[in-house]
């Protein structure tokens, strides 16, 4: 069995034991929160009978242990529960808040992989040279600042004052408005990308300098090979290794800025949807949604550990 098939399959078998931990942490930290789910859900003129009434039929009667147990039970026959006094269910809110939040994630992503590869390439072939020295500066003044300051900014920039981009609206599909919709995810997408793309920008370029003083590329080099093909056909290749590695935590901090991002840019993805329901108290809906965003964090950086096999095929073999 090859070295990615052992990740791979620790990476599923640590899955379930991962998502159980989520359950219960969150779990306990809603069952502390001192809101009373009836009166926020009924209104605070609700009568207590019908207060009582409420908590009786949701099961907040019973022990938290027990409340636990008919959560588990329910999920693993599929259902993620209800929320709110109409009962609307947690699956559909998720299913239809997460593919914004999957949109916005993707769009950061490839921002900032191709200006991090970039900058750090050039910034590894001129290294100690002025192109060099600016694009540290700016990596390092990209890592300094926080996603939801840039955000406002933005907004207070190329929304209030230029009124070049919305910052606020209904999200427009792709598929019938693809001008609209990279209008209105625009700024989202690279405010929550410039962290990001300054952290890699420092991981390429340190990775490229090492692989450039190895001794194959000074030999490939003396043999006539022009650098540029020994660039990218050798060292670029050789050079991703350690910033793919980076990458797939790095998605982590993606998917859990999104969340933060959506709720600046009026965004209805899962930061919305989590928002509502850490603000009223709905477990139901809290849990749902950061059991999806692990799962989706987990399943993301098995996709990266699988990335490994086409960038180095060392790893097929033990």
């Amino acid at each position: 069995m090859s070295n990615l098939l052992r990740l791979i399959g620790r990476r599923l078998i640590a899955l379930p034991i991962m998502l159980f931990g989520v359950t219960i942490l969150v779990f306990l930290i809603m069952a502390l929160s001192p809101i009373d789910q009836a009166y926020q859900v009924l209104g605070e003129n609700a009568t207590a009978e019908q207060a009582d009434q409420y908590r009786e039929e949701h099961g907040l009667n019973d022990p938290v242990l027990v409340q636990y147990g008919n959560y588990m039970v329910g999920l693993f026959q599929g259902d993620m529960g209800t929320y709110g006094a109409s009962n609307m269910s947690v699956s559909d809110r998720i299913g239809s808040a997460l593919p914004v939040t999957l949109q916005l994630t993707f769009m950061g992503l490839i921002i900032a992989v191709i200006f991090s590869t970039i900058l750090g390439v050039i910034s590894a072939l001129y290294r100690d040279r002025w192109p060099d020295q600016v694009i540290r500066v700016f990596s390092i003044a990209c890592i300094a600042t926080p996603s939801f300051w840039l955000a406002v900014l933005m907004i207070l920039l190329f929304s209030s004052m230029l009124h070049w981009l919305p910052a606020s609206g209904a999200l427009p599909d792709f598929t019938t408005d693809p001008g609209g919709w990279i209008a209105r995810m625009a700024m989202p997408a690279v405010a929550l990308a410039i962290p990001v793309t300054g952290q890699m920008t420092r991981v390429i370029r340190t990775s490229m300098v090492e692989e450039l003083d190895k001794d194959y590329v000074r030999t490939a080099i003396g043999a006539g090979i022009p650098k540029s093909i020994v660039v990218a056909r050798n060292v670029l290749r050789n050079a991703l290794i350690t910033p793919v590695t980076v990458l797939g935590l790095r998605i982590g901090y993606l998917i859990g800025g999104a969340v933060v991002i959506e709720v600046i840019f009026n965004l209805p993805g899962m930061g919305a949807a989590i928002m509502s329901g850490i603000q009223s108290n709905y477990v139901m809906l809290v849990q749902g949604v950061v059991l999806v965003v692990a799962f989706t964090f987990i399943i993301i950086n098995i996709i990266v550990d699988m990335l490994y096999i086409l960038i180095d095929p060392r790893i097929r073999t033990v």
